[in-house]
């Protein structure tokens, strides 16, 4: 089982996307998968069919102790299960504190399913909190999503930063899985500039997919869908199953491990 944390701490970057639409992908190359939504905002819940008000009990009364990861997945018609999320998630904060290991709460359930999956996908929250170091805790590595722009790049490496005291502190076998170009723009010079930084300070760390601008993949989810469920000959869906048979591909050959892009 590979625990991936889709994280950026900043906003807008397409983690729920990422989340919501390789956890569908990698469902339908015939992996074993469960996305985890621990953002109190549930879009992700919601991008995969879940009303987040019918999401009893959810990801918050695992991580407080009231029920276990079995009694919370649920399974949906895309092929791939969720831990779901609700505003109440948001109490978890201020309740994490007072409980014991509280770094360690969602490694500590995931443990106990190990055998059920071949993939974990975790959408953290875009904040450096509890909920988000509960998330990289429980993690193998990094899946980062950054728009090619000059305030992402800042962005980068105040989350390098905060990945390697997790690294140094929580988690010493954290690493970088890979970094995703989303909202790719190939017109804007901009973009390629900062593409190709990108490429040459993280290497291969940085997938080859480029996840584009697509309208589909923006409509999908108020249809409480993955955008191949949505429609699957869209450039975003197909963008998507490329990432996942990318990083298939990587994990068959042992490349894109190791501790590289945290040095």
């Amino acid at each position: 089982m590979r625990v991936l944390a889709i994280t950026n701490q900043k906003g807008g970057v397409g983690k729920t996307t990422t989340s919501v639409n390789l956890s569908a992908c990698l469902a339908a190359q015939g992996q074993r998968v469960l996305m985890i939504d621990l953002d109190p905002q549930g879009n992700a819940t919601t991008g995969s069919g879940i009303f987040k008000r019918e999401a009893l009990p959810s990801v918050y009364q695992m991580l407080i102790g009231n029920a276990t990861l079995d009694q919370v997945r649920i399974k949906t018609e895309f092929g791939y299960d969720v831990l779901p999320a609700n505003r109440e998630l948001a109490g978890a904060e201020v309740e994490l504190i007072e409980i014991d290991q509280r770094e360690t709460r969602l490694k500590s359930e995931l443990a106990k399913v190990a055998g059920d999956y071949d993939y974990v996908l975790i959408d953290c929250p875009p904040a450096l909190n509890l909920l988000t170091v509960n998330g990289l805790v429980a993690s193998n590595a990094v899946i980062i999503p950054m728009q090619c722009e000059y305030y992402a790049l800042e962005g980068l490496t105040d989350l390098v930063t905060t990945l390697r005291k997790v690294r140094a502190n929580l988690n010493p076998a954290l690493e970088i899985e890979g970094l995703l170009r989303t909202m790719y723009n190939p017109q804007s010079t901009l973009t390629q500039q900062v593409s190709g930084e990108l490429e040459s300070h993280f290497g291969e760390k940085v997938y080859t997919t480029l996840i584009p601008r697509n309208v589909r993949l923006a409509e999908a989810p108020s249809y409480g869908k993955p955008v191949i469920a949505f429609d699957r000959a869209s450039r975003g869906a197909q963008a998507y199953m490329s990432l996942a048979e990318e990083m298939l591909a990587r994990h068959a050959r042992g490349t894109g491990q190791g501790p590289a892009g945290l040095q």
